[in-house]
C-alpha cells in the first residue's frame, strides 16, 4: 500500500501511470473509448454531468445513419430527368451554368442521361431506379429530400462537413454531439457505435468522422466488427477469469479515484467509465452478435445468406439489435460510391451489396414498432454531375459522373418524419435546386430536432467560444416533420 501511495505521488504522465498499473489488453479493451490524451481537450469537472434530458419532447429516441461514402449518383437512383434524354451527348446549356463557379466543369463535358429505368411508388409518386427495388418497396415509409446541397466538392472535407458540421479535422462528430446531449440508455454498450463495409478501397475520411474531439472521450464512436472478435483486445487473456478481471478492474478504479482526488483531472473519470464499460461489453458484445434468436426468414430478408449483401446486411441487422438495446446513435459506413467511370457497373455492385439490408432494416423496425422512435437517414457527402466524367474518356459503356455538391438526394424515415413525402426539386438536368433548397446544416438541425435537441442550444465551451454541430447556421425542416 505504501508503495502504491508513493507511486501515486510521483509526477508522471497518465500513460506511465497506466503502464505501471499492470493493465492487461483485456482491461484496456477499447482504445477507441479513450480518444484524446491532451489536458487541453479534457472538459471541466462540471461538464462531466452531461445533460440526459432533451430540450423538448422528442419524436425519436435513436438514430441509424446509413452513410454511403463516395457519393451515390442521385440521377441514376432517384431523379429520372426525362429532359436529359434529348440532350444526351450535348454540351451543358449555358443557362444552367450562368453565375456558377464549378471547378469540376470541363469545356468538353457532355450531358449524360441515365441509362436506368425508373418507376414511381407511393401516393407521392417518388421515383426509384431498377437498381434498388427493395428500397423502393419502402416508399410509403420514406421521405425523399431531393434538393440537398453542400459547400464542399472533395470527399474527405465533405464527409467531415456532413458528419461534423465543418470541413476540417478536430471537431466532434454528429454521433458524439448526440451522445453528449442525451447520453445512452444502454448500460452495457456504448452510446455511439460505428460499423464499416466496403466495395474495394476508397474514399472514407476515417476515425475523424466519428471522433469526439474536445467532448468527453466517452462520446467517441466505437468501431464494432461484424465477425470474429467484435472489438479487438476485448477478450481476457488466457488464464484470466471474469472474477479475476473484475478484481483487477476494481483495483485500477480505486487507484484512478485516488489520482483524481489529487489532480482533479476529469479525464481520469472518463477512464474509470471506459474501463467499466469495457468490462460490461465483454459479455454484451458477443451476445449482440449472436443471431441464434433471429429467424431464417429475417436473415434472408437482410441478405445475410448472400455473399454479395452479407456484410452490409449483417451491419443493418446489428443496427436494429443495437437500438433495441438502447444504443443512441448507430452509424453504418459503406464505401466507395465514387463512380468516375464504369458507373453503370459499379453502381449496381454497391446497390446489390446494400439495398436488401436497407429495405429489410426499415421494414423490420416498422414491424417491431421501433420505426416511430428511430430516425433512419440514408445519404452520402454530395451528389454526382449531370455530365459524363471526361477525365476517364467518353467511351460508351464506361461513362461516369464527377463530384456534384450543388444538388443531391437523401432519404429519411422514422421518428418525426413524414411518410410517403417528396421534398425539394431540381432543374431539368438536376444541376441545382429550384424548390426548397436544403443545406447540410439543415439536415443536421432537423436530425437533432427529431431527438428533442435544439441545435442552437446544444453547445460546448472550448478555447474561448461555444461550439455546436451546425456551426453558425442551420434551419429545422419543419415541412418534412409530422
Amino acid at each position: 500500500m505504501n508503495h502504491t501511495r508513493h507511486q501515486l505521488d510521483l509526477n508522471m504522465q497518465r500513460r506511465q501511470f497506466l503502464g505501471q498499473s499492470g493493465i492487461s489488453a483485456g482491461a484496456l479493451a477499447l482504445n477507441s473509448l479513450l480518444a484524446d490524451e491532451s489536458l487541453e481537450a479534457a472538459p471541466k469537472a462540471s461538464a462531466l454531468a452531461f445533460p440526459k434530458r432533451a430540450h423538448f419532447a422528442p419524436r425519436a429516441k435513436n438514430v441509424i445513419f446509413l452513410f454511403m461514402a463516395g457519393a451515390p449518383s442521385q440521377l441514376d437512383l432517384f431523379e429520372p430527368k426525362p429532359e436529359m434524354k434529348a440532350l444526351h451527348g450535348e454540351p451543358v446549356p449555358g443557362s444552367f451554368l450562368e453565375g456558377l463557379d464549378d471547378a469540376l466543369i470541363r469545356g468538353s463535358a457532355r450531358i449524360f442521361a441515365s441509362p436506368r429505368s425508373f418507376r414511381q411508388y407511393g401516393e407521392s409518386g417518388m421515383h426509384f431506379s431498377d437498381f434498388i427495388p427493395n428500397i423502393a418497396e419502402c416508399a410509403e415509409k420514406l421521405c425523399m429530400v431531393r434538393s440537398v446541397h453542400t459547400d464542399i466538392s472533395n470527399h474527405h472535407p465533405a464527409q467531415l462537413f456532413m458528419n461534423c458540421g465543418v470541413p476540417r479535422f478536430g471537431l466532434p462528430s454528429m454521433g458524439s454531439w448526440i451522445s453528449y446531449g442525451l447520453g445512452s440508455e444502454s448500460q452495457n454498450l456504448p452510446g455511439f457505435i460505428v460499423m464499416l463495409s466496403r466495395n474495394g478501397s476508397g474514399d472514407l475520411g476515417g476515425p475523424a468522422l466519428w471522433d469526439s474531439a474536445f467532448l468527453p472521450a466517452m462520446h467517441r464512436g466505437v468501431t464494432l466488427r461484424n465477425s470474429g472478435d467484435p472489438i479487438l483486445h476485448l477478450k481476457n487473456p488466457g488464464g484470466v477469469t471474469t472474477q479475476l478481471q473484475s478484481k483487477r478492474l476494481n483495483s485500477i478504479v480505486r487507484l484512478n479515484e485516488l489520482r483524481f482526488k489529487k489532480q482533479m483531472d476529469p479525464e481520469i473519470q472518463q477512464r474509470i467509465a471506459a474501463y467499466e464499460m469495457a468490462f460490461r461489453m465483454q459479455v454484451a458484445a458477443p451476445e449482440l452478435l449472436d443471431f441464434k434468436d433471429e429467424s431464417r426468414t429475417t436473415l434472408q430478408q437482410y441478405g445475410i445468406d448472400d455473399e454479395t449483401s452479407s456484410a452490409f446486411g449483417t451491419n443493418c441487422l446489428l443496427a436494429r439489435r443495437m437500438v433495441e438495446r438502447g444504443v443512441r446513435f448507430v452509424q453504418l459506413y459503406h464505401y466507395t460510391w465514387d463512380d468516375h467511370a464504369a458507373l453503370n457497373k459499379k453502381l449496381k455492385e454497391n446497390c446489390d451489396m446494400t439495398q436488401k439490408g436497407v429495405g429489410a432494416l426499415i421494414n423490420d423496425l416498422d414491424q417491431r414498432g421501433l420505426l416511430d422512435e428511430t430516425l433512419v437517414v440514408w445519404g452520402g457527402e454530395f451528389g454526382r454531375t449531370p455530365m459524363n466524367e471526361v477525365r476517364r474518356g467518353i467511351n460508351a459503356g464506361n461513362e461516369g459522373r464527377d463530384h456534384h455538391p450543388f444538388a443531391f438526394t437523401m432519404l429519411m424515415t422514422g421518428g418525426g418524419i413524414k411518410r410517403d413525402f417528396v421534398y425539394g426539386k431540381t432543374d431539368d438536368i438536376g444541376y441545382s435546386p429550384i424548390e426548397n433548397p436544403v443545406h447540410v446544416h439543415d439536415i443536421q438541425a432537423t436530425m437533432l430536432h427529431c431527438l428533442g435537441l435544439d441545435h442552437e442550444q446544444l453547445t460546448y465551451h472550448y478555447r474561448g467560444r461555444d461550439f455546436r454541430l451546425t456551426d453558425v447556421a442551420g434551419n429545422v425542416l419543419h415541412d418534412i416533420l409530422t
